[in-house]
């Protein structure tokens, strides 16, 4: 899954279970365990499963749903060429919020902006101990903010995957206690993201 529906897929999971309501969720559960052998939870890495369900529900409705439903968890422009996401749902923020808020977790995303690195380069490079590195890449990879981004051979010819951020640039602002972060995502990572495909308004 790419790295951006990862992050989304938690807040975007709630957000539909509170809007559809559980009688409606369980019928949409079922057909995609019929249709894909997929949970609703599960279909966050494929989006494009879950539309096809939903269109079998909501016919054309589908499409003012899945952007209700983003627009609930971020909101997305196409900016020069650019892709800008202002985040201000509060499960989300406090996600990201926790990653920039730990030094070690800040100082391996900060390695990885400029170049792509095998996890033993980034815990090197970072200096932080070898046990509590391999966990803090390990959380910000399954958390989304990094993806496989090619590999390096090893001398006894074994692949080691490289990663990278997701984020071309990240803003906090915190006014009155409410958080808004501006992601900057790269050409790629927009391109690789099923939730964006199905959510744009302009699809």
């Amino acid at each position: 899954m790419a790295g951006l529906d990862r992050l989304l897929a938690k807040s975007l999971d709630t957000i539909i279970r509170e809007n559809l309501g559980d009688k409606t969720v369980q019928k949409i559960e079922k057909r995609l365990f019929e249709k894909y052998g997929i949970s609703l939870t599960q279909s966050m890495e494929q989006f494009h499963k879950l539309d096809v369900v939903l269109r079998e529900f909501f016919g054309a409705g589908a499409d003012g749903l899945e952007q209700r439903f983003m627009r609930s968890v971020c909101t997305v422009k196409v900016v020069n060429g650019a892709t800008q996401i202002s985040i201000e749902n509060p499960t989300l923020t406090k996600i990201i919020l926790g990653s920039f808020g730990d030094d070690d977790k800040k100082n391996i995303l900060a390695a990885l902006d400029k170049q792509p690195l095998i996890i033993s380069q980034i815990i090197e490079q970072c200096k932080i101990p070898q046990t509590s590195g391999y966990r803090k890449v390990n959380m910000l990879i399954d958390g989304g903010f990094l993806i496989p981004h090619g590999y390096i051979s090893a001398p006894d010819g074994k692949k080691i995957i490289k990663y990278r951020s997701i984020f071309d640039k990240i803003e906090i602002n915190i006014v009155k206690n409410k958080v808004t972060i501006m992601l900057h995502l790269t050409k790629e990572d927009h391109a690789a993201s099923s939730i964006l495909a199905v959510c744009s308004p302009a699809k």
